[in-house]
């Protein structure tokens, strides 16, 4: 057996001597014993008896790489191919290659994986050793896997003037490019950490980087979470020594103070390079790297996380690119984001969100998601969590309340057609406001939440649109707007890009906001409103004032929100994470309907923003106008941000309008818009009429699907009155989970 053991020869001295000797140094030569103390506490801190192990391409700079860590951890380096396989074999990798063939070649190779015991050391691997499963599965036991991710055009530059005989796989009938696709699938199944790799990055640099996030992996303590309210001069030991993880507040949701969680230290940023490199990725793969980034390994494993972003977006959505970028016309270009099951933009989050919920809760624990609608949110939630596997469905179930007569016919069929064994839609004879109000008293209700858990075992939660889960999967689809665009050659990575996104409760344009602190460069975010325009007033005056103002029904009923909740904390990051400010502006908010902000942060927002708002008129008329010239029917709040982008753009940039609805869920506006004089009232009448135009894009496969097995589907019916939601909510539980 092949043995490497970390040298440590102050373990052969006794403890007494050791303090001797220690003293003595530190007395004659303070400046050496400080170099070697920092030096072996850095070793040790960092691996103990962990490898830190490369893992990559050929050509990826694994051997370079891991001499340079190994030096600045003072540490032993082993190099797979030459100091293991060629001192086992005796002789070249290439000749084994040749003389044993590929099969045998692997076989052989993980025969000596199997043989290595290392410790404390920096162990860089072959390119082939991951596709030996046993092999890795005995050297993963002792390290962290470390992989080092080169887009696959710097590879094939890197190889284009080396021998490429040691390549396994490589033969006259498959190519390099093959050989490198077909590997991926290996490293994304060992790989603890992903360092990117750009093309012109020094050996040093990602040297750097390995130790960074190797740091990062082993101490979850730099990634908690805090809420915008809350004040570090101001917050208590106790609070303090009660750290919120990620997973926390997954299923927290809302934090106790009233305030939304945010991370402590600011979202991960991206080098240029580092972005570049995702330029060819598929999105499924970009949403991988970005995540990674911002939920630690020790909250959910890249490799589980991948999993899930699998399950989420990898045959849920009708389009292969998920989210694609369309152009529009002149500088204009549409980020379609209705293709999920469900026809909206909430499909991205609601897809992904139940999965990280299911992972991180406690499996002691039977939970109930109750959720509070007035439209697309219902569909959208009720299909994720409908999906989840089936032992999660034994144990994590959903319901959604909805105002009976308070949404469209075809938001109701959706929601109805949505219902699976999991997941449940009532009807309330009330309004959204009783639905929500309803919701947070039963949560507030500690007698009646205290005897679901006692009783029934039963813990409730909350799945509403502040949960911090449902903003990072906006994050992925706006940076990767931006890389398609330079990947299509409209633009070149670093020129800006303007967005102009349809706002209500501010999640959405709060996601491109972060994507550009995190590196994309995105120049100004146009925050787009209907007749409810209470943010476009603020945005411009400061001012965010509630007083006499009444919410309007629009043809947009997605913005029709007069409380943007996830403003909070966009203005928590421009005060300077100020908790006691935000606590004060939000508390002045409620009480007295109305706040102003200080003119330095008005600057600062309007550096960030700006804003425009539209008519329901003006609304029908682009619909109108576009399809007219074009053959594209934009559904009513992609529509609004269209008129507010052509008004406010300059035109000296492209701009990427966020499509954040299909048409179909708004059939009789846009058959109105489209001038059609009878509107039949049954929705997929409606739908069949709009297919016979044969626009772009075609009607959305999955709302016909609902719709046409929905008919007049059942759904339960409860009065306004809250011991009535109570006991519906405890018949529920006694059905699912008993």
């Amino acid at each position: 057996m092949f043995h490497i053991f970390q040298y440590q020869p102050l373990r052969l001295i006794t403890q007494n001597s050791l303090s001797s000797m220690c003293l003595k140094l530190m007395l004659s030569r303070p400046v050496a014993f400080a170099q070697i103390w920092k030096s072996w506490f850095s070793s040790h801190s960092l691996l103990g008896k962990k490898n830190i192990i490369l893992m990559g391409p050929p050509g990826a700079g694994k051997t370079t790489t891991g001499r340079i860590v190994g030096q600045k951890l003072d540490c032993p380096v082993i190099d797979i191919d030459d100091d293991v396989l060629e001192t086992t074999w005796n002789m070249s990798v290439s000749k084994k290659l040749r003389d044993v063939g590929y099969e045998e070649f692997l076989e052989e190779e993980g025969k000596a994986l199997l043989n290595l015991s290392a410790s404390g050391s920096v162990i860089s691997l072959s390119g082939s050793n991951p596709m030996h499963a046993a092999g890795m599965q005995h050297i993963k036991k002792n390290g962290i896997v470390v992989y080092l991710d080169v887009p696959t055009r710097v590879i094939m530059s890197r190889l284009k003037s080396k021998e490429m005989d040691r390549i396994v796989g490589l033969s006259p009938g498959i190519s390099l490019k093959d050989v490198l696709q077909f590997r991926k699938q290996f490293y994304k199944r060992w790989f603890d950490i992903r360092v990117l790799c750009g093309g012109d990055v020094a050996a040093e640099v990602v040297a750097e980087k390995v130790l960074d996030a190797v740091k990062r992996y082993q101490d979850s303590e730099l990634e908690t979470f805090v809420s915008t309210r809350s004040s570090r001069s101001g917050r208590s030991m106790e609070e303090d020594s009660h750290k919120l993880y990620f997973s926390d507040v997954v299923t927290q949701g809302l934090a106790l103070d009233g305030g939304l969680f945010v991370p402590e230290r600011g979202l991960p940023k991206f080098t240029a390079e580092e972005w570049q490199g995702l330029i060819e990725a598929t999105y499924i793969e970009r949403a991988q790297v970005i995540l990674e980034r911002c939920i630690h390994p020790a909250d959910i494993p890249a490799s589980k996380l991948a999993e899930i972003i699998e399950s989420a977006y990898g045959e849920n959505f009708s389009c292969s690119k998920v989210a694609p970028v369309r152009h529009l016309a002149g500088n204009q270009f549409l980020l379609e984001l209705f293709h999920g099951p469900t026809a909206s933009f909430k499909d991205f989050a609601l897809q992904l969100v139940p999965h990280l919920f299911a992972y991180c809760i406690p499996r002691s624990c039977n939970y109930l998601i109750l959720v509070a609608t007035s439209g697309d949110t219902g569909s959208a939630v009720l299909d994720g969590f409908s999906r989840l596997h089936d032992a999660d469905k034994q144990r994590i179930a959903l319901v959604i309340f909805f105002p009976e007569d308070g949404v469209s016919p075809i938001q109701k069929s959706q929601m109805i057609g949505c219902q699976k064994e999991n997941a449940w839609s009532v009807g309330v004879k009330s309004d959204f406001d009783f639905c929500q109000t309803a919701i947070k008293q039963i949560f507030t209700n500690s007698d009646f939440t205290g005897f679901l858990t006692v009783e029934y075992g039963t813990a409730l939660a909350a799945a509403n649109s502040i949960n911090w889960a449902r903003l990072l999967p906006q994050i992925v689809y706006h940076a990767s707007a931006y890389l398609d665009l330079v990947h299509q050659g409209i633009i070149s990575f670093g020129s800006p890009v303007d967005i102009c996104i349809p706002t209500g409760n501010f999640g959405n344009i709060l996601a491109a906001l972060y994507a550009k602190m995190m590196g994309i460069p995105i120049r100004k975010c146009i925050c787009a409103s209907n007749e409810n325009n209470v943010l476009t007033d603020f945005i411009r005056s400061g001012v965010y004032d509630l007083r006499g103002r009444k919410l309007i029904s629009s043809f947009s009923p997605a913005v029709d929100i007069l409380k943007s909740s996830n403003l909070e904390r966009y203005l928590h990051l421009i005060a300077n994470e100020d908790g006691q400010l935000v606590t004060q502006l939000f508390n002045q908010l409620e009480n007295q309907g109305h706040f102003q902000l200080r003119k330095d942060l008005l600057g600062k927002l309007q550096q960030d923003l700006v804003a425009g708002w539209c008519s329901g008129e003006d609304c029908l008329a682009a619909i109108h106008s576009v399809y007219s010239t074009t053959g594209y029917i934009l559904d009513t709040h992609t529509a609004v941000a269209k008129v507010v982008a052509d008004r406010l753009q300059d035109r000296t940039c492209p701009i990427i309008i966020s499509s954040t609805a299909h048409y179909s869920k708004f059939a009789p506006a846009i058959l109105r818009a489209l001038r059609i004089a009878e509107i039949n009232q049954n929705p997929l009448s409606q739908l069949h009429l709009l297919s016979s135009y044969s626009a772009l894009p075609p009607i959305h496969w999955g709302l016909l699907e609902t719709l046409k097995k929905t008919g007049n589907g059942d759904h339960q019916v409860c009065a306004a009155d809250m011991s009535v939601l109570m006991s519906h909510i405890e018949t529920l539980i006694q059905n699912h989970f008993m």
